[in-house]
């Protein structure tokens, strides 16, 4: 009889900015598939989920990863449901309208690596400031560029465990970090940031640092690029349509829904979209062509592809949830008049 340790990741009940929560459950001959990960519970009470007198919240297995870093283990995502089973207010992944796939992901995760002894992102000396971004961004060598052993590290883990990791970057500031994913279907891509962080979190508690996933976290008046997590996305439309009347349109949809998106793109996400550091500003909507200071960038690759390909919707925080974020896109682009 072999034991393996599956360990059950969800998200928290704190409210804008969610926390990822997680438990062990070792279980005999395990196959390794989903549908064989029983439905389990927690204390909701203690997680912001639940009242004391009535606490248990059930977690429903949504996907499976196998765990690189643990001996017979494996990851699994799950959904928060009441103790009903239906989904709880929390549980963004259930409101995603992409039962079949349609949408395709591909999110650009930014954040800082941050020194749990001087609370400063690494390269950052205590007391003061290092060199003013613009050689930090994919730079090379000790003087620039500060925590590759972990990024790579990760890099490894994210591959082994089979998410469709697509690369690593350093970004602008000093100890500033960004990694990609891509996915065919909105759920799935969420799953698999929201798996990517687990392990990078879980990393950093061998190398005493943290990651900070604010999107300012130097403050909102720092001349510092801050964190986002840029959103490509298309669908059948955006792939194949070959019009850029169409392209308009679907980008012209996003327009009167501005403070919809912005209410699930991360919080203080406000110091961050100021229409400074390559970002539109929070209250304005913008599109162009290869046009990084607008809200939504169509690529240059699709215009040359003869309007068939994606869109990037700049405007998500480094902190905002996948789930939601993809949610509320497929809403707005299904609501265009094409």
């Amino acid at each position: 009889m072999s034991k393996s340790k599956l360990e059950y990741i969800w998200l928290d009940g704190y409210f804008p900015t969610q926390n990822m929560r997680s438990k062990t459950k070792v279980v005999n001959d395990f196959s390794g598939k989903l549908e064989d990960c029983p439905m389990w519970s927690f204390d909701g009470s203690s997680t912001r989920q639940a009242e004391g007198g009535s606490s248990d919240c059930l977690l429903k297995p949504v996907a499976i990863y196998p765990d690189p870093a643990r001996k017979n283990g494996w990851l699994v995502m799950t959904e928060v449901l009441n103790a009903d089973g239906t989904p709880h207010v929390s549980n963004g992944r259930a409101t995603i309208d992409d039962d079949d796939n349609d949408f395709w992901f591909g999110f650009e995760q930014e954040y800082f690596i941050m020194d749990t002894a001087t609370q400063l992102p690494l390269g950052f000396p205590i007391g003061g400031y290092p060199a003013p971004q613009g050689m930090y961004y994919c730079s090379v060598g000790g003087k620039n560029t500060h925590g590759r052993d972990l990024v790579e590290e990760h890099a490894d883990l994210c591959i082994e465990a089979g998410l469709n990791f697509e690369g690593i970057n350093q970004e602008v500031a000093s100890g500033q970090w960004e990694f990609q994913l891509f996915a065919k279907g909105a759920k799935k891509a969420g799953d698999e940031i929201w798996i990517a962080r687990y392990l990078l979190d879980r990393l950093t508690e061998q190398y005493g640092y943290y990651i900070e996933y604010h999107p300012k976290p130097l403050g909102k008046d720092m001349d510092w690029n801050g964190s986002g997590m840029h959103a490509n996305f298309s669908n059948t439309t955006l792939r194949t349509c070959g019009d850029q009347a169409t392209y308009e349109k679907i980008c012209e949809a996003f327009r009167p829904v501005v403070k919809e998106h912005i209410a699930v793109y991360g919080e203080f996400n406000d110091q961050r979209l100021t229409g400074l550091h390559e970002t539109a500003a929070i209250t304005d909507f913008s599109f162009g062509i290869s046009d990084r200071g607008a809200s939504i960038r169509i690529p240059i690759a699709t215009v040359e592809s003869g309007w068939k390909g994606w869109l990037e919707d700049r405007r998500p925080a480094s902190n905002g949830d996948p789930y939601k974020i993809a949610g509320r896109i497929i809403e707005t682009v299904k609501s265009a008049d094409i």
